[in-house]
């Protein structure tokens, strides 16, 4: 399951208190991992962080590979009828007989 887009209001008041992650994830109730994750991917956000991409990084990077996929599907299908139609230009032709 992929991580909320838009991190909880409790993220930013956890960040400004200072205290350990774990002790703020406890204290919402959620795993401290899930939070030390929305909590990194803020900072590389706002640019606090070079070690992982921003969130507008990852959705152009989706996009891009959604794209790549479906021109290779398309290149594919483009394969298939060159062969297809180079099959039948070679094919001698025969007139039907009357």
């Amino acid at each position: 399951m992929a991580a909320p887009r838009k991190y909880p209001d409790e993220l930013r008041e956890v960040r400004s208190t200072g205290r350990p992650i774990a002790h703020g994830a406890k204290d919402l109730g959620i795993h401290k991992e899930a939070l030390r994750g929305w909590v990194r991917q803020a900072e590389a956000d706002r640019g606090e962080r070079d070690d992982r991409l921003t969130t507008a990084e990852q959705d152009e990077l989706k996009q891009l590979r959604e794209e790549v996929e479906e021109l290779r599907r398309a290149n594919e299908i483009l394969k298939a009828a060159s062969v297809f139609f180079a099959q039948e230009i070679d094919r001698p032709r025969t007139r039907p007989s009357r």
